[in-house]
């Protein structure tokens, strides 16, 4: 069952065809709301396509999936606006020259230019400021980063970031939007055994709160929605692995696992520009 917060997903014989073969096949999921599901297998077994395609990034070749009672493929732009990506390599990474306040900045008015209303936009500068500041605050508290912890608190660049510390800033900026999925990739990867077990006490709080959590991983936490990728994906070709970070975009160029987007996202390259010269970045 669905819920204003979080989105309910479901998919049957879901499967996704790229350039060099099967990114994955015959995937099935039902998760309720405020679910923590976890996309389990091994580098280049399609964990990152399978990602994209339930959050409506990548168009899936066969079968069907449901998010938040949005149809996919058919409805992709909808699944698109009530879906956040946390880090996903090779398409929302942190820019490691931005500080820590600049990445909040920026979001904060990307999210006020494109998905506010024309009443929220004619408001007073000090109110719409002030509501950009809560949403930021409400965010790394959600995310469990206190930038004033940080060594330059948030003058830190991300490149000064521990890895636990980046991915709660990335969990960070998607909650400003408040989505109600949120798709994290590579959740453990080069993390010690106990920065693991805090990663999924995160996820696992936002999934409480609400927010239904997609999450990529090798080794899926206990309690979690698994759901394996290496089970499910076919080897047609030796180089059917095309589902890793690296080889996503060139899947998303196939004629069978294009990206759509919406007006507005394909405005959102010239805002960017816009939101860089006001955090001060060229």
């Amino acid at each position: 069952m669905d819920s204003p917060h979080g989105a309910a997903v479901t998919a049957e014989d879901f499967g996704l065809k790229g350039p060099r073969g099967w990114a994955f096949r015959g995937v099935r999921l039902d998760a309720p709301s405020g679910a923590l599901v976890a996309i389990e297998g091994p580098s280049g077994s399609g964990r990152t396509c399978l990602l994209l395609a339930l959050t409506g990034r990548m168009r899936p070749s066969e079968g069907g999936a449901e998010v938040g009672g949005l149809r996919l493929p058919r409805q992709m732009a909808a699944v698109r606006r009530i879906s956040a990506l946390g880090p996903v390599p090779g398409v929302s990474e942190l820019d490691p020259a931005f500080t820590v306040a600049e990445h909040l900045r920026e979001r904060a008015l990307l999210q006020r230019r494109y998905d506010g209303s024309l009443r929220a936009l004619l408001r007073p500068r000090a109110e719409r400021t002030a509501t950009a500041r809560n949403r930021i605050e409400a965010a790394l508290d959600a995310a469990g980063l206190d930038p004033a912890t940080l060594p330059k608190a948030e003058r830190t660049s991300v490149r000064d970031l521990e890895r636990l510390e980046a991915l709660r800033l990335s969990v960070a900026l998607a909650l400003i939007g408040r989505p109600r999925l949120l798709a994290v990739d590579d959740t453990d990867l080069k993390l010690s055994d106990a920065e693991r077990a805090e990663a999924w006490e995160l996820l696992r709080s936002v999934a409480d709160s609400g927010t239904t959590v997609l999450a990529v991983c090798s080794q899926a936490p206990e309690g979690a929605i698994t759901v394996r990728t290496d089970d499910t994906a076919t080897t047609d070709t030796a180089d059917s692995t095309a589902a890793d970070p690296a080889d996503a975009a060139a899947a998303a160029e196939a004629p069978e696992a294009t990206t759509e987007k919406t007006t507005a996202e394909k405005t959102m390259d010239e805002g960017t520009a816009d939101a860089f010269a006001e955090t001060g970045r060229a």
